[in-house]
């Protein structure tokens, strides 16, 4: 026979929040901007209001948000019993699965702040009125919230952080919350002592609505007549079920579902996306047009050709490894006829050789190649080879195994056209 609780999971993370009050002697609750924190907060409120509290909230601002979520926060920070909210504005160091060239990207970075893709907020804690001692630029968000705990509690004593996490999510985050190895307050398991490496803090995490499914979400919402980011509306809107939802920095390790809704849902900000980080502009290509259609970029200064060139390849291969491997097969055809005839090695290959015989198909080097790969040239004739049965197949394959493989309009190879006039579109 099923047992069941008595209380709904509503009424247990109020009874959570209600308890980390009487039990710290300062409580701060940790906001993304999205759906799940955004609701703790609000509980929290409800609490803090009932049992005249205050409490604070910490929003770690990466830059790269949609208008969306920014109003959501500054609807929130108007909450009655919010004590400070410490809005982070600064150059942390962040994820970018987009490429590997550039695996780390800063926000907040005044050496790019003419590519920002919002004006530094006035209300921030920025580097130039920043309180905290243990920052640097370039930290890691990671470390970043271990030292925060650790500030917090020598300022407010004895701090509860309030983290908006549901075990539902992901397997990590159910971790979380079921390891045994991991120390609690009074045996509560949605709580966690917080460390620095092996030293304890004196602070914890408290986790109050980890047990909530993204129904219960939305069911307080609708509820307690609770505000919420607009942004969930224009993604359902948009076809996304609510399981799919998700809000996250934009150029992480689940970049292409998030890239393809900042498209979608703020064309604006999208194009400051891709001026910000390196690679997000193959998202555009790959992700959402013909894969086929020349690549609209420019060296950066800070890479040589050969560098250029692998950057080229590794950002196809994100979003169309197959192809990425025809031109890498090409590639070392092409590299390995110059060695045969010409004696020239890999380690030996120019970056740069004259344009004009490099323009004549004469010598080989990096910017050739980089060239070709920078003109979607599936046959690589710029790198003198000539159409055969073998590309015709793959070409073939790949054309009838995406869709947006090609496109006549995004490429001015005369033969893709002939292709598509022949195998596409008849």
């Amino acid at each position: 026979m099923k047992k069941y609780l008595e209380k709904n999971v509503l009424d247990s993370a109020l009874e959570r929040i209600e308890w980390a009050f009487n039990h710290f002697d300062s409580v701060y609750f940790s906001f993304s901007g999205g759906k799940d924190s955004s609701v703790m907060i609000q509980l929290a409120n409800i609490v803090a209001k009932r049992l005249d509290k205050e409490f604070d909230v910490l929003y770690i601002d990466f830059e790269a948000q949609f208008k969306a979520t920014i109003d959501h926060i500054y609807e929130l920070k108007e909450l009655s019993n919010i004590r400070e909210f410490y809005h982070i504005a600064l150059p942390m160091s962040l994820r970018n699965a987009v490429t590997q060239l550039q695996p780390k990207w800063i926000c907040w970075d005044e050496n790019d702040k003419q590519k920002w893709i919002r004006d530094l907020p006035v209300d921030s804690i920025n580097m130039n009125n920043n309180p905290f001692e243990f920052f640097y630029k370039g930290m890691e968000f990671e470390e970043f919230i271990i030292h925060f705990a650790r500030w917090y509690s020598d300022k407010h004593g004895h701090t509860g952080a309030g983290i908006g996490i549901r075990s539902q999510e992901s397997l990590n985050r159910w971790r979380t919350i079921a390891s045994n190895k991991k120390k609690t307050i009074e045996g509560n398991q949605w709580t966690t002592i917080i460390k620095d490496r092996t030293k304890e803090l004196d602070a914890a995490n408290f986790y109050p609505i980890y047990d909530w499914v993204t129904e219960d979400v939305w069911g307080a919402v609708s509820k307690l007549d609770l505000s919420y980011n607009q942004v969930y509306e224009m993604m359902y809107k948009n076809g996304l079920a609510l399981n799919e939802q998700r809000l996250c920095q934009p150029f992480g390790d689940d970049q292409r579902n998030g890239l393809d809704q900042y498209m979608a849902l703020e064309y604006e900000t999208w194009e400051k996306l891709l001026e910000r980080v390196n690679g997000v502009n193959f998202g555009n290509i790959y992700a959402r047009t013909s894969a086929l259609g020349n690549i609209k970029t420019n060296k950066p200064e800070h890479l040589n050709w050969e560098q250029y060139a692998i950057f080229l390849l590794e950002s196809i291969g994100l979003y169309n490894s197959e192809l990425m491997d025809h031109y890498i097969e090409k590639i070392d055809k092409f590299i390995a006829f110059y060695e045969k005839n010409e004696g020239i090695k890999l380690a030996d290959i120019p970056d740069a050789a004259d344009k004009k015989q490099e323009s004549q198909k004469k010598v080989i080097s990096w910017r050739r190649i980089a060239r070709a790969i920078e003109r979607n040239d599936f046959y690589m004739k710029r790198l003198s080879f000539s159409q055969n049965k073998s590309d015709e197949e793959r070409l073939k394959k790949l054309v009838s195994k995406y869709d947006n493989l090609l496109s006549p309009n995004a490429t001015n190879d005369k033969h893709l056209k002939q292709f598509y006039e022949r195998e596409v579109r008849s």
